[in-house]
């Protein structure tokens, strides 16, 4: 398979930021994205409680959590900038939000549309290098995601112990007849 460079997020602004974030900035680290609505329920119960979980449970020098609010129904309701900030901190979101680009035909937002995402919550995984490794549409099992941003991490792991001659990262004393345990 493959792989593709994750698409840029095109976003109005950032909340819970100094700055402006762009996946550029992020190489080097895996990048969870939950994208949401404040009025959709999965979201609500589960897609933004297990994101702010995941930004709990790794370091941020090694996973970044982003959320990406993206609107595409009830825009009266939920489009403005102040009720996101009073939901964000209602529900005490840390983790930086970016609020998708509105597409101006009144379709789906910019980055929701160039992800090809079906609705929300989506949860998005991109790799150390930018590239899309994971789209998902609804609730994802908190086992199996921590189980793919961990085989995500010991992938750069692993890149970084072969570029440095290494051929594991246990400390065996391996060659080509196999590992043994160092005493």
């Amino acid at each position: 398979m493959k792989l593709r460079d994750a698409p840029p997020l095109e976003t109005l602004c950032w909340l819970n930021s100094r700055s402006d974030i762009t996946l550029e900035q992020l190489r080097g680290k895996v990048v969870m994205i939950e994208a949401f609505q404040m009025l959709c329920p999965g979201c609500v119960s589960h897609g933004l409680p297990q994101a702010m979980r995941v930004a709990e449970t790794f370091s941020p020098e090694d996973v970044v959590v982003l959320g990406l609010h993206t609107v595409f129904e009830h825009h009266e309701a939920q489009g403005t900038r102040a009720a996101l900030e009073a939901f964000l901190h209602e529900y005490r979101v840390k983790f930086p939000v970016g609020i998708d680009q509105p597409s101006g035909n009144g379709g789906a937002p910019k980055t929701m549309t160039a992800y090809r995402m079906q609705g929300t919550p989506t949860q998005i995984l991109i790799d150390r290098q930018g590239k899309l490794r994971k789209q998902h549409f609804g609730a994802e099992d908190d086992l199996a995601l921590g189980a793919q941003i961990m085989s995500l991490l010991r992938e750069g792991d692993l890149e970084a112990a072969l570029a440095a001659g290494k051929t594991n990262t246990q400390g065996a004393n391996c060659d080509e007849d196999g590992c043994r345990l160092e005493s």
